[in-house]
């Protein structure tokens, strides 16, 4: 029996327009949508973010490492493909259902401990994710600007053309995640066979003018005393250069839309991440070494026509005006969409974990009212950074390198948990490099830690708000009886009379009391008979739960033991229960609880107990409007 109600959604309005596809249970938002999508199409949407960053990455790497861009951004491919690469291709096997990393590590910590953990971790997400969709809308606007066909009357008004990127990006996920998909999948095809035609004509204008490459090897000799110098400056600025390994998160949180059953989703997830490293590996390797040996450095400088755009600059240098604007209007479209591979993490992610804590309305199930929160979100940062670009990067980098890290530690602890030794090692030594280039990004940039603590406070915050007004809901998703249980209900004729005991030594002496105290206070007959039903709290900080109700008989009582994470919502699913087995309507008894009614109520929202007398009738009252199908609950 189904007892927790959900969202109801009125037919041809508005209100049904905005739940449509609420996922209504475990079940559903476990499985994803109905409508599923081939691997490669799923690619496109996460790859979005992550092909996007060649708008920019060349040119972060000039100016971060200079003529050392292609050797450092060598060290940040092999850090992708032999680090950030392998451990989410387990991720992916050991947490198929769209949770990433963060479920795996939700495990390790646990009842609250757990829960604050894990809405930290969904802190640095949001940080990730919100910020990649404006800093992509304020880098796409940067190009829109720079074009030398732009009117004039756009200068200096990047604020308003970032907010209608985003509401533009808000507006076709409202349409529909198929229709977020096959614009994603035109625009990264597109984009990557211009970014194809850019780099390969600049190769063969390397190759017909090879004294570039003599002038760089002459001044990496010039400016570098030998090549382990070279190395280790390297190395040390290629946590600069972290942006470009996006994409990973975002592939793992959109599982559930891969078609196919549970071993092809995880082969497919697989796949597209290879896929899209590979892609992307081979595309920075060549453009930052064509960047830095065909580009004058003080182009890369702030002011200077390769700033941010490193590869346009060659589109319009080689291959003329015209196809460079058309190189430009496809960064600009995929940078604008760029958002949409995090818009869809955040869809996919938020409704695993919030509702499921009850942190969060039941409507966050439903994808069109979360693209509204996160695009109101979205406005408000970018009018707070002023749609700056480089304001917006910490952040940006320590969001994507939190997530990293934690999913490499996850990894490692997996493997570590399974004996095995050669892969812990490995995973180890990814999340010590992981560890390294956070640290290192957080002393450059520590911005980013304060945007992202602001989030996990406001995450935090809200969420515990919402997990206290939601309190009183029912709770219960479903009530199965065992064997003995079953008897006793069956047993029981005309009304049910069931006595709330809060378990102690459960001695013969215990019961026999207690049935004393309900005849004396209550009135209650001897004739009648009576069960017992006693709830014990195992964990509290869970919100939905089964209720598992089990029959047991001691001294001569029978009694109905239950474990749930509250014991008035337990009790008031219990008796709507029994009022819909029997055709009755049952009465409950309870002795007051003595004590401060505010510290109750708080032992309530934290332990799950409290005062459970006026707590449990709250709770039938809003789940049952009908006085005289309501429980009677009798307190003295």
């Amino acid at each position: 029996m189904v007892l927790a109600k959900r969202p109801a959604a009125t037919e041809g309005t508005l209100r049904s327009w905005l739940l449509e596809g609420l996922q209504t249970d475990r079940k559903q938002i476990e499985h994803g949508p109905h409508v599923k999508h081939p691997w490669w199409r799923v690619m496109c949407l996460t790859g979005v973010d992550y092909f996007s960053t060649l708008g920019y990455q060349p040119g972060i790497a000039a100016l971060a490492a200079g003529l050392l861009s292609p050797l450092a951004t060598l060290f940040l491919v092999a850090l992708t493909l032999l680090g950030a690469l392998p451990v989410y291709r387990r991720v992916a096997a050991e947490s198929p259902y769209g949770q990433g990393s963060i479920a795996m590590l939700e495990k390790l910590a646990p009842q609250w401990w757990g829960k604050i953990f894990v809405l930290a971790l969904l802190g640095f997400a949001a940080t990730d994710f919100v910020i990649t969709m404006t800093l992509s809308a304020a880098d796409a606007t940067a190009h829109i600007l720079e074009n030398p066909f732009v009117p004039d009357a756009l200068a200096g008004q990047r604020v308003l053309v970032t907010l209608v990127l985003l509401a533009a990006l808000g507006g076709v996920f409202m349409l529909g995640f198929t229709e977020a998909i096959g614009i994603a999948v035109i625009l990264v095809f597109i984009y990557l066979g211009l970014n194809a035609v850019v780099v390969s004509s600049a190769i063969v204008h390397v190759l017909e003018s090879p004294q570039v490459v003599v002038d760089w090897q002459r001044a990496l000799s010039l400016d570098f005393s030998s090549p382990f110098v070279m190395i280790g400056l390297s190395l040390l600025v290629m946590p600069k250069l972290a942006l470009g390994m996006s994409g990973f998160e975002t592939g793992v949180a959109v599982m559930p839309v891969v078609k196919g059953d549970m071993e092809q989703r995880v082969k497919g997830t697989r796949r597209l991440l290879t896929t899209a490293a590979l892609i992307m590996s081979v595309f920075l390797v060549f453009s930052s070494f064509v960047t830095t040996v065909l580009i004058p450095h003080q182009e890369f400088e702030e002011g200077g026509k390769a700033n941010g755009r490193a590869l346009a600059y060659l589109a319009h240098e080689y291959l003329g005006n015209w196809f460079g604007t058309a190189y430009d209007i496809s960064t600009i479209a995929i940078l604008w969409f760029a958002g949409a591979s995090a818009m869809a993490g955040l869809i996919n992610l938020v409704p695993r974990y919030l509702p499921r804590y009850g942190m969060a309305p039941e409507w966050t199930g439903a994808v069109r009212p979360l693209v509204i929160v996160f695009s109101l979100i979205g406005f408000g940062i970018t009018v707070i950074f002023d749609a700056d670009v480089d304001a917006q990067g910490g952040a940006y980098a320590t969001g994507v390198l939190v997530l990293m890290l934690s999913a490499a530690v996850a990894v490692t602890l997996s493997a570590w948990k399974k004996r095995q030794q050669v892969a812990t090692a490995g995973f180890a030594l990814i999340s010590a490099v992981l560890g390294y280039t956070l640290v290192d990004n957080v002393i450059e940039r520590p911005d980013g830690v304060k945007i992202a603590s602001f989030f996990i406070a406001a995450i935090i915050v809200t969420s515990l708000i919402s997990r206290a007004t939601r309190s009183t809901e029912l709770r219960v998703t479903e009530v199965r009886l065992d064997g003995l249980a079953e008897e006793f209900v069956n047993d029981a004729c005309g009304e049910i009379h069931v006595i709330a005991n809060e378990p102690n030594a459960r001695d013969q002496a215990e019961y026999n009391d207690k049935l004393r105290e309900t005849w004396q206070t209550h009135r209650l007959r001897s004739s009648e008979p009576v069960l017992f039903v006693e709830v014990t709290v195992p964990d509290a900080s869970e919100f939905e739960t089964e209720l598992h109700v089990k029959g047991e008989e001691r001294y001569g009582h029978k009694i109905l033991t239950i474990e749930s994470s509250a014991v008035p919502n337990s009790l008031a699913a219990l008796l709507l229960y029994l009022r819909e087995r029997t055709g009755g309507v049952p009465h409950i008894y309870f002795h007051w609880t003595e004590g401060n009614p505010v510290v109750a109520m708080l032992r309530y929202l934290v332990f799950g107990g409290g005062d459970v007398p006026p707590l449990t009738r709250e709770v039938l009252r809003q789940a049952e409007p009908d006085q005289e199908r309501r429980p009677h609950v009798h307190v003295g």
